[in-house]
């Protein structure tokens, strides 16, 4: 699979889910998962796939941790895409 393919995967699946998380506790660390995820898109549209992949894996690398610390939840079908136990 090519690079862009890669990034472009990514991003939707982090559409996705920011579509679907329940913020339970605000904190620094979701508004920094929300940049990067917005520097993902903008880096794809300029056609920097290497750093839109970078960014929005850095984006979903806050988020799995914001899951395995209580402060944002997903539905079960989002829940896939981290490391956090599936109930």
């Amino acid at each position: 699979m090519d690079l862009k393919t890669l990034a472009e995967r990514e991003i939707r699946r982090m559409e996705e889910v920011f579509s679907d998380i329940e913020v339970l506790e605000n904190s620094k660390i979701f508004e920094l998962s929300r940049s990067y995820f917005k520097d993902a898109k903008y880096f794809y549209e300029k056609g920097d796939f290497i750093n839109a992949f970078e960014a929005v894996i850095i984006s979903w690398a806050y988020i799995d941790a914001l899951l395995h610390l209580g402060k944002v939840k997903v539905s079960e079908k989002v829940k896939k895409y981290f490391t956090i136990d599936k109930e």
